[in-house]
């Protein structure tokens, strides 16, 4: 089982995210997340996908596009890191991807698909990663990452935008 990171292996702000993520394997908390949520998303309607629950906000297409990209983004560190890889990497503005996205102009369920092809190819990275490869660092926005950082930010980040989609998109 892969142990939490600690504190050093990541920038303060994700800790809001690896805090929600319960013991267990992570590999399998990702697994099942990805099952909760796309079980979720299949229950809607596509009319639901173009809902905002107040002006300026993302619509519910938005949410998980945004939840897509941003897999994408730390699943690519992860490899990048386990690979040793020394190259820097930039940030993620959010904001800037979502203005270049065009997840308005797609259906609910073309987006959802997305979701669910990017997390079985993250999960597969995170089954080929092995021992001490968990433990090699990076640099993304200036700041050291470890490996194992990376799927507990992933998993976190999913927690925390479902639990806002829960809350104010579907509640």
């Amino acid at each position: 089982m892969l142990e939490r990171p600690r504190p050093a292996e990541y920038a303060p702000y994700y800790a809001q995210y690896i805090d929600k993520i319960r013991a267990g394997d992570i590999r399998e908390i990702l697994d099942a997340q990805h099952r909760e949520t796309q079980a979720l998303l299949a229950s809607l309607g596509e009319t639901k996908g173009d809902y905002r629950y107040a002006p300026g906000k993302w619509s519910l297409k938005q949410v998980i596009g945004h939840l897509c990209d941003t897999e994408r983004v730390f699943a690519y560190r992860a490899l990048v890191f386990a690979r040793n890889d020394s190259s820097p990497l930039p940030s993620m503005e959010q904001d800037d991807y979502m203005v270049a996205a065009n997840f308005e102009g797609r259906t609910l369920r073309s987006v959802a698909e997305e979701f669910a092809s990017i997390r079985a190819a993250t999960l597969s990275l995170f089954r080929s990663i092995e021992g001490d490869m968990w433990l090699r660092q990076g640099t993304a926005n200036n700041v050291q990452f470890t490996v194992r950082a990376m799927p507990y930010i992933i998993g976190g980040h999913e927690l925390h935008h479902m639990g806002v989609v829960r809350e104010r998109y579907l509640g």
